[in-house]
């Protein structure tokens, strides 16, 4: 029976690992909600199911009361320690020796307990392996997985009828459950390092664009500055005694500042005002990066949208593809372009957490800016869960052909 239900459980452990990526950006941080605390705590307690044998062991009558009472003592104990442990070493990392310790206890209570009330309760071994693979760096663990399951092994032997009947059968389950930890435990470090290395990337591509309008502004305006410096002294020394020359210069000037205002005002629009097509290929981008399935295939720009009207969306595009990325947990993503009568509507939509409460800052600055279109934005969850963005924009209005006229 044992055997059956290590195999169940080994298989199941292994499908949800395969569904688990390291690019899920839950893995190796602490719960922000109910459900993933949740989610942590089956992941965390998921070789539980191997207490059915010493359960029923305990309350089976096989023991006279100061053995039931002592397997129910010890067994809580186990217990506590095993989730103290877990939990406490996955949000703040605990010191060596108290790692150890915790670990000696396990091992200690896990042979007691094994040698008094018999091999029922030799599966408190598989949480010992899975313990040294779940705190231990993984060099030890290496070591530390084998050795426990020897004494494992070791101990089924000490005990009449054990060997054949459960002990073999509990070998395999007790190596692969801790070498499994170890997995799960590098793919936690390696998912908490792309996420970093991606804020750090969003963090550098900000301060580039921030470069790269100072350089604009500064070959903008440059030129232009220095021109009407150099007027501005040469005005300065025809007063008094060349009015309309000194008027000429200053006639310059204004010409110049003027033209400079128009090329500052046409970079700083430039900067603020992406092309919706532009946005898509950002998008398509940012998604393949974070590991997202994206789906922009109809996508096109349509024509008889304001360059005002394009703008906001693509801004709406923008600011719902970061969201997407930064905080769904999304693992697919949608984006569609569609006309809806008299409007043009853009629509993103993913398969995450969906809603999260009030809306951000983004969304109200993206809601005020397609207002100032004549456009609308409608945010909730999606049809299938998740979450769904669409955002309205006026078409400009088509030319209507002319009535055909009655010559007399």
């Amino acid at each position: 029976m044992a055997g059956r239900v290590g195999h169940r459980l080994w298989r199941a452990v292994m499908e949800a690992r395969d569904e688990v990526s390291a690019e899920d950006p839950r893995i190796g941080e602490r719960p922000e909600n109910v459900r993933q605390a949740m989610t942590k705590l089956v992941w965390i307690g998921i070789w539980m199911a191997y207490l059915a044998s010493p359960v029923e062991d305990i309350f089976g009558g096989h023991h006279e009361w100061p053995g039931t009472l002592v397997g129910a003592a010890g067994l809580a104990s186990f217990v506590a320690v095993y989730l103290v442990l877990i939990f406490q070493h996955t949000s703040l990392p605990l010191e060596r020796l108290r790692v150890l310790a915790m670990l000696a206890a396990l091992m200690a209570m896990a042979v007691g307990l094994a040698l008094g009330l018999g091999k029922a309760w030799l599966v408190l071994f598989v949480y010992v392996s899975v313990s040294c693979g779940a705190v231990l760096p993984a060099k030890l663990a290496r070591f530390a997985i084998p050795l426990t399951t020897g004494v494992l092994a070791a101990t089924g032997a000490a005990i009449p009828g054990a060997w054949h009947a459960l002990a073999a059968e509990l070998v395999v389950p007790s190596m692969l459950g801790g070498f499994a930890m170890v997995g799960i435990r590098q793919m936690a470090r390696t998912s908490r390092a792309l996420r970093e290395a991606r804020a750090t990337v969003a963090h550098l591509a900000a301060n580039e664009e921030r470069l790269r309008l100072a350089r604009d502004l500064h070959d903008l305006l440059g030129h232009s500055l220095s021109l009407i410096t150099l007027k501005s002294e040469l005005a300065g020394r025809m007063l008094p005694d060349k009015p309309e020359q000194a008027a000429q210069q200053v006639a310059d000037i204004e010409r110049v500042s003027r033209q400079a205002l128009v090329d500052v005002r046409e970079a700083v629009s430039g900067f603020r005002r992406p092309t919706l097509d532009a946005e898509v290929a950002g998008a398509r981008t940012a998604l393949t990066a974070a590991g997202i399935v994206g789906d922009l295939a109809h996508t096109t720009a349509r024509p008889g949208v304001s360059p005002d009207a394009e703008g906001a969306l693509a801004w709406a595009l923008r600011e719902a593809v970061t969201n997407v990325v930064r905080h769904s947990g999304a693992r697919r993503c949608e984006v569609t372009l569609t006309e809806a009568g008299d409007e043009l509507c853009l629509t993103v939509s993913d398969d995450g957490r969906g809603p999260s409460g009030s809306p951000g800052n983004g969304l109200t600055g993206l809601q005020e800016r397609l207002a100032l279109t004549g456009g609308r934005l409608e945010t909730g969850p999606a049809p299938r869960g998740g979450f769904r963005l669409r955002a309205y924009v006026p078409l400009a209005q088509r030319a209507e052909p002319e009535a055909p006229t009655l010559s007399m």
